[in-house]
């Protein structure tokens, strides 16, 4: 027997990622209700951006430390003490905004309710709270996220693995940890914990490290990464076993006979995005694969309901989902005047060690797509600031079109690339042309942006205008 829906609202929002950001001031006249059941503030705040980027700062004074020799300052890592990182981060930042956002909700938005139970489709517009209750509004927003993906063997293997999700709240570091996966979570982890000490084996199937990224500046990273930690490529696993009492150890085969060990497991292989666990088919709305299937507006295949972030986009990235909480929130306040998604120039950084940032085509993509190129990679330690940081590693690639002058990629490995690679974005966006960008303004000697202009006054045009 279905059970009668006890409440209707305006709204309803699955998630409190970046769809709790959707509602700001200008839904104060309507009824909202949000369903979470896990800590307010999403994968971002929780398990996201912003914890990994806090344990990426520690790794990185760790390793400034160990490398301060090159610079005629003698230093030695006298010690990790993980309990205070972890605390740090979780103890004195996360935890306490992750609470005060739902606090903030709960006790001082008149016209939102809570709902702390997982949140499923029963019906068109319809939501089992989880909670017992089932509510119906007018609009729904899916913003519901997306969780680790668990390969089978790891599963059947019966180890007691981590993920992103835990894995920097374990009590104490292992001597060693085998990471599998090659991709951005796989390699900042990577940093992380052998930057404080642990000796980190990296597992993938593909034969670089980060694959998606640019493939120079992937291969350029790979023979970096191979210097740090054991790393093991383009071989399949064969078996897997758990090992110690805990059953927290693993110990690998791969189908060229070959074997690693660790006293850990991180599972850092992607997400999947949560639209399997909504009950969406009750609701008329149609899933792409695994993602939500949105049009250009935030829309999904049922009338009234939207979805917007990791659940829908297929770039997992929370600038992403901000974006699109901004156009769905404004497509709910003026259906007379629906904005379109902007997913043209979607940039991205990897805070491991080097890092790196892209925006655009890599190489490869702009050949293929049949633009007139030009390419230039310049070196960090072609400028001065890299002197100064007797940097052998970093590099700035662009791609441009020789025919409009645009700039087409842009992909930045080394320190700052993140910050770095923001100038080319505003350029690209705006469709300011390589000789514009270059010469039509200052760029501040000996700071490490003269690396970008040095690689824009080497890219070759036939009339450069220089």
């Amino acid at each position: 027997m279905t059970q009668t829906p006890s409440r209707h609202f305006d709204l309803i929002v699955i998630g409190t990622g970046s769809g709790n950001s959707l509602i700001d001031e200008s839904f104060a006249d309507k009824s909202v209700a949000i369903c979470e059941k896990g800590s307010f503030g999403g994968t971002c705040l929780n398990v996201g951006c912003i914890p990994t980027k806090m344990f990426v700062y520690a790794a990185d004074t760790a390793v400034s430390v160990a490398h301060s020799s090159t610079y005629g300052i003698d230093s030695t890592l006298d010690g990790v003490r993980w309990p205070d990182i972890v605390s740090r981060v979780f103890d004195r930042r996360i935890d306490p905004i992750a609470s005060s956002g739902e606090d903030y909700r709960r006790t001082r938005c008149d016209n939102v309710t809570v709902y702390d139970g997982h949140a499923t489709f029963v019906g068109p517009r319809t939501i089992d709270t989880g909670t017992g209750e089932i509510i119906t509004a007018d609009s729904v927003v899916i913003a519901a996220g997306a969780r680790p993906s668990i390969p089978g063997i790891v599963v059947d293997a019966g180890v007691d693995f981590y993920t992103s999700d835990d894995v920097m709240r374990i009590p104490e570091l292992p001597v060693s940890m085998v990471i599998q996966g090659s991709g951005f979570i796989a390699c900042e982890f990577a940093h992380v914990f052998s930057a404080l000490g642990v000796e980190v084996t990296v597992i993938g199937r593909s034969d670089v490290l980060l694959k998606h990224v640019d493939r120079e500046l992937a291969e350029r990273f790979t023979d970096q990464a191979r210097r740090r930690w054991d790393v093991r490529l383009g071989q399949q696993i064969t078996t897997m076993t758990a090992t110690g009492e805990d059953r927290r150890g693993v110990e690998i085969t791969f189908e060229d006979g070959s074997t690693c060990s660790g006293d850990a497991l991180l599972v850092a292989t992607g997400r999947t995005p949560n639209g399997d666990l909504l009950g969406l088919d009750t609701a008329g709305v149609a899933m792409d694969g695994e993602l939500v299937r949105v049009d250009e507006y935030g829309r999904t295949t049922a009338d009234g309901v939207w979805a917007l972030g990791d659940v829908s986009s297929p770039y997992q990235l929370k600038h992403v989902a901000n974006h699109e909480q901004r156009v769905v929130g404004h497509n709910l306040r003026h259906p007379d005047d629906l904005h379109p998604v902007n997913h043209r120039l979607v940039p991205y950084a990897v805070f491991t060690w080097p890092q790196i940032a892209s925006v655009g085509l890599t190489e490869a993509e702009a050949r293929e797509a049949g633009y007139d190129v030009t390419v230039k990679v310049q070196d960090y330690g072609d400028v001065a600031y890299g002197w100064a940081m007797e940097d052998s590693v970093g590099c700035c690639k662009l791609i441009a079109d020789r025919t409009t002058g645009l700039l087409v990629g842009a992909h930045i490995m080394g320190a700052h690339s993140p910050s770095l690679i923001q100038i080319l974005i505003q350029a690209m966006e705006f469709e300011i042309t390589v000789p514009e960008l270059a010469r039509r303004q200052y760029w501040i000697h000996p700071a490490m942006a003269e690396v970008v202009e040095n690689a824009l006054l080497g890219l070759d045009f036939p009339d450069r205008g220089f």
